[in-house]
């Protein structure tokens, strides 16, 4: 998505309710920003199109499911090349522990975020990160204590306006 597409206060609501809900109605959309449904529906359809919507997901609660433990992983690499980039991509992403891994700025690398059961589950996720990945010069985890915020949303018409 090469250009920034022109966003009106209608299309900044659809935004908004869609990252609430994701399983909201174009029925209910339109209703709540006052709009009949088929001009509701070319709205959502144009910013999927654009690449706005880049997909609809659900939040899992992971320590329902025996995730409670989030870890923040720094790594150092001793060269940067494209073919250890491809395969640490590869690895990171064969990985269903690492739900996040940032390229950096600064003296790390990259930045992981793991979660996991417990320290056993992340000492294996470990063990197999150092095995597949090479070259790497330093790896330190960090261990959340509590999650203060967390959030996979965004309030467009704030976010837009700072």
């Amino acid at each position: 998505m090469n250009d920034i597409l022109e966003l009106d206060t209608k299309d900044i609501h659809i935004l908004n309710i869609l990252q609430r809900d994701s399983t909201s109605s174009v029925q209910a959309i339109a209703n709540e920003i006052g709009l009949t449904n088929n001009p509701c529906w070319r709205r959502i359809k144009r910013l999927q199109e654009s690449g706005i919507i880049a997909r609809y997901t659900i939040d899992v609660n992971l320590k329902a499911i025996g995730l409670g433990t989030t870890t923040f992983v720094t790594l150092r690499i001793e060269k940067h090349n494209a073919d250890w980039l491809t395969r640490f991509s590869r690895s990171v992403k064969n990985m269903p522990e690492i739900i996040e891994c940032h390229r950096m700025t600064g003296d790390v690398d990259y930045l992981l975020k793991i979660v996991v059961q417990d320290l056993n589950h992340y000492d294996r996720v470990y063990q197999k990160l150092i095995e597949e990945v090479p070259g790497l010069i330093d790896v330190s985890s960090a261990f959340s204590m509590e999650e203060i915020k967390t959030q996979s949303h965004i309030d467009v018409r704030t976010s837009l306006s700072s």
